[in-house]
């Protein structure tokens, strides 16, 4: 596993080895296009949190209590809603992703690393394709993306489902052996590992109080090929260097 400078554990910088194959690259949305000063998640958080609350007359240490329950047992509270109350997806998808973007501001050096990549890029998220729009939109970056592969065409099951990756790579008539995942769950890159992908886990540069530990450690592990604190920073190399790709 290679851990870039901008990390506690610091190795020499990144090269393209390991990436000349790559025309492939496949984003997460939350908390890995953007970092978490910009508080989209937290919100989304909270109105998931809310949500709970006026569905079931709960205070909110019991939403929040139950929101964690569906998140561990299901992947999603969505997941979870739907299993055990069948609850109508698009009514939670547009109530929880109603939130206010002015903090979260357009990051041109993101959408010039971007550009730079040879070759496709996809968005793959257990978010919806309208928040991934607004998102990548307010972040300038929208223009980079073919598609973006949502909870909806995954048919509500969430990463880290096989399913999920294997439909989105069905979609997209993507060869997982020449892609790279950026997530930042690292049991997310369980998948794309085992399915032949290179796989980048992005953790945040400051600890972030609204997810749990384990939600932004470097972890070291088979499946984590490399961790970076810095994406933009990550891709740099791999655009300049990438063209001998064919």
């Amino acid at each position: 596993m290679t851990i870039l400078a901008d990390t506690p554990a610091a190795t020499p910088p990144l090269t393209a080895e390991g990436f000349a194959h790559v025309d492939h690259w496949i984003f997460d949305l939350d908390n890995t296009l953007y970092s978490h000063e910009s508080r989209v998640w937290p919100q989304v958080n909270e109105r998931i949190t809310l949500f709970l609350q006026d569905l079931f007359g709960l205070d909110g240490l019991s939403s929040h209590a139950l929101r964690q329950y569906y998140y561990h047992r299901y992947g999603t509270t969505l997941k979870g809603l739907m299993e055990e109350h069948q609850i109508d997806p698009d009514r939670f998808l547009d109530f929880a992703h109603d939130i206010d973007l002015t903090l979260l501001e357009p990051d041109p050096a993101l959408g010039a690393a971007l550009a730079a990549l040879p070759g496709r890029k996809l968005i793959l998220t257990n978010g919806s394709v309208g928040h991934a729009k607004n998102v990548a939109g307010k972040l300038g970056i929208l223009d980079q993306f073919e598609d973006i592969f949502d909870i909806v065409h995954a048919g509500f099951l969430p990463k880290p489902e096989r399913a999920t990756y294997e439909n989105f790579l069905a979609k997209h008539s993507v060869d997982p052996g020449r892609a790279a995942m950026f997530e930042d769950i690292e049991k997310n890159l369980i998948v794309p590992s085992a399915l032949g992908m290179k796989t980048v886990l992005i953790i945040p540069k400051t600890p972030d109080p609204f997810r749990e530990a384990w939600e932004q450690a470097a972890i070291d592990a088979g499946h984590v090929h490399h961790v970076t604190a810095d994406l933009t920073g990550f891709l740099r190399p791999l655009g300049r260097l990438g063209d001998g790709h064919g």
